[in-house]
C-alpha cells in the first residue's frame, strides 16, 4: 500500500468486527484498513452502522467478534480515554463543544492527556495559523460562536491531542453548503499537513471528492470498497445508497 512498492502497516484497522446491541446484530464482518497519510471515507445512509463503527473504534462499544488495531496495537476492550491516548481523536457530529467554556478552555481540553507543554504551545500556534479566527475569539464562550466557527474549534480541539488518525463524524451536518465546502477544504489542509483522516459522512459526492479511498456501509455490512475515483464512477453506488446518492 505504498507508492515506493514497500508495504506499510495500517495506522487504523478493523478486522472482522461484529457488534451487537443486545440481540440486535449491528456490524457484520467489518474490515477496514487506513494507511498513514490517507483520507478515507465511510459512506452510508441513516441506520447503516456508521456511528456504531466510530463508537467501536473509540471503545464506547466493544466488538462481540474481531479486533480494532491502532498502529499495530489492539485497542478493542480499552477505555475510550486509553484509545485517545494511543492516537485516535474525533471531531463529533454537531461539534459538541463545551458551550459555556471559552474557546481557549475547549482547546486546552483537547490536550488534557499531554505532558509536553512546549509542544502543546506549538500545536496551539498551528491551530491559530490554520484558523486565524479562533485566535480572535479565545476568550469568547464557545456557545456564542457561529456554526462554522464552532466547527473550527472542534477540529482544533481534536488536533490538540496530536492524533495518529483523526475521525470526523458527519462534518457536513447542520452546515450551509458554503460552510460544507469550507469544511472539506479544511480536511484537505489538515491532511496536507500530515494527519490521517477517517471521514464518516452521508454526503458521498463531497466526501469522495477529497478522499483517497472509500467504503460503503449498508445495514451493517460493507457492500463496496474502492478508490474514491472508482466509487464515484461506479453505477452500483446508487443501488448501495437506495437512491440517496444523486
Amino acid at each position: 500500500m505504498s507508492t515506493d512498492g514497500q508495504r506499510r502497516e495500517p495506522v487504523l484497522e478493523l478486522r472482522n468486527v461484529d457488534t451487537h446491541y443486545g440481540q440486535i446484530h449491528i456490524l457484520k464482518h467489518i474490515n477496514v484498513e487506513i494507511y498513514p497519510g490517507e483520507v478515507v471515507c465511510l459512506l452510508g445512509g441513516n441506520a447503516s452502522g456508521k456511528t456504531t463503527t466510530l463508537k467501536t473504534i473509540l471503545g464506547y462499544v466493544r466488538p462481540t467478534r474481531g479486533e480494532v488495531v491502532v498502529d499495530g496495537e489492539r485497542v478493542d476492550g480499552l477505555l475510550p480515554s486509553m484509545v485517545v491516548a494511543r492516537g485516535v481523536s474525533m471531531v463529533p457530529e454537531n461539534r459538541r463543544l463545551f458551550k459555556r467554556m471559552t474557546v481557549r478552555e475547549n482547546l486546552q481540553l483537547g490536550a488534557y492527556q499531554r505532558k509536553d507543554k512546549d509542544e502543546v504551545r506549538e500545536d496551539l500556534e498551528r491551530a491559530y495559523a490554520l484558523f486565524p479566527r479562533i485566535k480572535e475569539r479565545l476568550d469568547q464562550r464557545a456557545g456564542t460562536l457561529s456554526g462554522g466557527e464552532q466547527q473550527m474549534v472542534a477540529v482544533s480541539r481534536a488536533l490538540m491531542a496530536r492524533p495518529k488518525v483523526l475521525l470526523m463524524d458527519e462534518p457536513s451536518m447542520g452546515l450551509s453548503p458554503l460552510l460544507v465546502q469550507q469544511n472539506f477544504e479544511i480536511i484537505q489542509r489538515i491532511n496536507g499537513q500530515g494527519t490521517t483522516v477517517f471521514v464518516v459522512e452521508q454526503n458521498a459526492n463531497m466526501a469522495l471528492s477529497i478522499a483517497d479511498r472509500g467504503y460503503v456501509l449498508q445495514t451493517g455490512e460493507i457492500v463496496l470498497a474502492d478508490s474514491a475515483k472508482a466509487l464515484l464512477e461506479n453505477p452500483e453506488m446508487k443501488r448501495a445508497y437506495l437512491g440517496e446518492l444523486e
